[in-house]
């Protein structure tokens, strides 16, 4: 696949990937309003690259690919080739890791995390993480949030250094950052999400939470949602919560 220094798809793949867009689109019954909310760009931006107006940009099929759990792009350029490793090997600035060396992490998980809106409640929400051949990386996305507007998706680092998971959103510059342990034995990570709570009209404030994300195999009766004192699956997801702090999977430092 040829890349413009703009990051513009050749006009050849770009043709390619607005085919395969109108033909997944007219599969899922999927309207373009749709898919440009889920891929989080303009409806402008779409319509131009499907009608041939403008290429596609690698940002943006990738956001597309993103959004619809599938690749777009022709098989021989999903991934570049890197010296001492190839299409199963993450690039630096994620860890560097081999695929194989990342599958336990592949699945299905129940995060939980406190409410920001409800003191003494957790929210539940969906967390899958997955191998993605464009970017030959993980990469995760979110669903089943009450707030769906606020659905995150973005990439997975992995570095040896640290031991550690971090699932970072970078939506045109604004980031979001989760740092988790690595798995235990039952699959289980623990750690903190950093990100913007709503406060106050439009306001915006930098605020940390303990998450947790528990593979859904595990919890075949998961509900999502906000679950408070007294409803089902509470005292089991509190007790996640309460076990990243009380086993020092993280601190919180005020000085």
């Amino acid at each position: 696949m040829t890349v413009g220094a703009e990051g513009l798809l050749s006009s050849d793949h770009s043709k390619r990937v607005a085919a395969r867009l109108r033909e997944e689109l007219a599969r899922r019954r999927m309207s373009r309003e749709r898919l440009a909310a889920e891929a989080k760009i303009s409806l402008s931006t779409l319509e131009k690259a499907l009608t041939g107006q403008r290429p596609f940009t690698l940002a943006t099929t990738i956001r597309l690919e993103q959004a619809l759990g599938m690749d777009l792009r022709p098989a021989a350029a999903e991934a570049p080739v890197r010296a001492g490793g190839g299409a199963d090997l993450a690039p630096e600035w994620l860890g560097s890791y081999a695929r194989a060396a990342v599958r336990r992490l592949e699945g299905d998980y129940l995060t939980l995390r406190p409410s920001f809106q409800d003191a003494g409640t957790v929210y539940a929400y969906r967390t899958v993480i997955g191998w993605e051949a464009a970017s030959s990386s993980l990469v995760f996305h979110e669903s089943d949030r009450m707030d769906g507007a606020f659905t995150q998706r973005g990439h997975v680092s992995f570095p040896s250094q640290s031991g550690h998971v971090y699932l970072v959103t970078n939506e045109e510059g604004q980031y979001r950052l989760i740092v988790l342990s690595r798995p235990t034995i039952a699959g289980e990570m623990y750690g903190l999400l950093s990100t913007l709570k709503v406060g106050l009209g439009s306001n915006l404030t930098p605020a940390s939470a303990p998450i947790a994300f528990i593979p859904l195999n595990k919890t075949p009766d998961a509900v999502f949602g906000r679950v408070g004192p007294g409803q089902p699956r509470y005292a089991a997801y509190r007790a996640h919560i309460d076990r990243i702090l009380g086993q020092a999977y993280a601190q919180f430092v005020v000085d």
